[in-house]
Formats: structure tokens, sequence, C-alpha cells
């Protein structure tokens, strides 16, 4: 290290544990947490996102955790700023702070830095939805070959939320959104110590198969139902609220959604993992194993 503040970032799969563990590793240094879930920051979806219970909420200042409503516009740039202003006052008075979650895109923004974009006119947000919902994913492919043909030769053409951003940007600013991918990795006034919180295969599922259970038990279904009308928002494009959005019109019985709860959650877990092994500094360990790593930092 070199005298710098640290940021302790610990990231995993969905239900690995990382809620616990990072609340036992800010008590033993005395610090706070920033989440970068980017799904727990929307107040009224606690249950679905494994929010940190009032216990945990109440153990070590939390940040980043219900600040939004789902009607909120927000972004993975505006956290960026949001959380580097944020280090900048705990650093006055904590030299460790963590940061915790899964969400592999938030993580890289405020490692890594992420290329500054425009702020796209809401209008051009409507007109591009709009587009996809009356015309579909095809003729979002042919928008995007017109405005940006070397974006179109590189992404996944079957993913209508990348190619509608792409779009989006482009028609904002007239140029093409690849011109402003320069991929640039930003240095921070601050160290960084990447752990990976993770546990072998069948236990992360056994994990995930039961806390889904608990969800349910916990009202989950009830929870969906008051965000049902809501259900076109992009925040509840979310695993655990599409599935009990389909048993609410009817395409499958409930026992059918909470398997495919469970089995989608499993999903995204393993692109979880196949994110975050891309990185190299990743130091990967079994959640038990923090303490001892969290003790060499007192």
């Amino acid at each position: 290290m070199s005298g710098k503040p640290i940021l302790l970032v610990l990231v995993g799969a969905t239900a690995a544990g990382k809620t616990q563990a990072a609340v036992a590793a800010a008590q033993m240094l005395h610090t706070e947490i920033i989440s970068c879930d980017s799904r727990q920051m929307y107040r009224e979806m606690r249950i679905g996102t494994a929010v940190p219970d009032d216990e945990e909420l109440a153990a070590v200042p939390h940040h980043f955790i219900g600040h939004l409503s789902i009607h909120d516009y927000y972004n993975v740039s505006m956290f960026e700023q949001e959380c580097l202003a944020l280090l900048d006052r705990l650093f006055l008075q904590h030299p460790v702070v963590i940061m915790t979650g899964g969400s592999g895109l938030y993580v890289d923004a405020v490692v890594r830095g992420i290329d500054d974009f425009p702020t796209v006119d809401a209008e051009i947000r409507k007109t591009v939805a709009e587009w996809f919902e009356t015309q579909g994913v095809e003729y979002l492919r042919r928008q995007l070959k017109l405005l940006d043909p070397e974006h179109y030769a590189k992404v996944d053409l079957s993913n209508h939320k990348r190619m509608m951003k792409a779009i989006e940007v482009s028609l904002q600013t007239g140029k093409p959104y690849s011109s402003f991918l320069t991929n640039t990795h930003r240095e921070r006034p601050f160290d960084i110590v990447k752990i990976m919180l993770n546990r072998p295969r069948e236990e992360l599922f056994e994990r995930i198969n039961l806390r889904t259970t608990q969800m349910m038990d916990a009202g989950l279904l009830q929870e969906a139902e008051r965000l049902y009308p809501f259900r076109h928002l992009n925040a509840l494009n979310t695993v655990g609220y599409k599935e009990l959005f389909d048993y609410m019109n009817g395409v499958c019985d409930l026992a059918t959604a909470v398997t495919l709860i469970q089995r989608n959650t499993r999903r995204y877990a393993k692109r979880q993992l196949t994110w975050f092994a891309r990185d190299a500094e990743m130091e990967w360990i079994h959640p038990d194993e923090l303490p001892a790593k969290v003790a060499n930092m007192l």
C-alpha cells in the first residue's frame, strides 16, 4: 500500500453472503459501506433485491440503498460521480471504506472509470423505447446499423437495451456511439483492494434456492403485486419480479414462477462469476476467510 486511503471492494455472486461479510468487516474496521448493487438503490424493491435487513443497516452506516424511486432516471455514470464525491468525504474520517455488491458495471465505474456519455433527453429515450415496443428488435438493429456501423458490428444484437443506449446517444449527439468508447483507465486518489467472495458452485446454488423460498415467505409476491402497474419500468426488468409478473399475467402458475426465479437467479450468478473472473487483480476467497484478511488491514 502507498499510504493512501483504501477502498476495500467486496464482490461476489448473488446469495454468496456479501452483506453479512461486509457488515462484519466494517465493524472490524470501524468504517462504512457503499452499496454497488444497481437494484438495491430502489426503495420500492426491498424484498426482491435482498436489501440488508434493519439490524444490518443499524449495525453499520450504509450508502446508496433505497435512495431512489423506480420512477427516477439513474445511470452508472451518475453513480460513479456521486460515489467518488462520497468517498472524498468518507476518507476524511476512515482510512478504509468498504464497497460491496454484485453489479459489475457499477464496480468498474468506481474502480476504473467509465467513458463520458452525454445526458440523453427524455423525449429521445421515449422515442427509442416506442420503436422497440411497436416495431421490435429488428428495427433497432436497422437503426443502429445506419447510425453506427462500427458498434453494430460489435454489439450483442440480441441485447435490445445495449442497442437502445447506443441509438439514444447517437441521436442525441449526431455522432456515432462508438466514438465515445475510449476505455480509458482513470487513476484514483486511493488504493484499491479487490476481493471476490466465492463459494463452491453447489453450495452457492443451494443458497440461491433457499433464499428464493425465504423471499417468498417474506412477501415477495405481495411486493410484486404492488409494483405490477409499473412493470414496464427498466428497474423492474429484474429476476424475481419478471417471473411473478408472468404469473400474474397467466403465463404460468405460481410454483413454476418460483422455480423460474431460482433457475434465472442461478444463471445470473454464473454471469456475475464470468464478469469478475476477467479481473486479474481480484483475489478469490471463501467468505469464511475474510475476517483474517481484514485483520491484516488493522
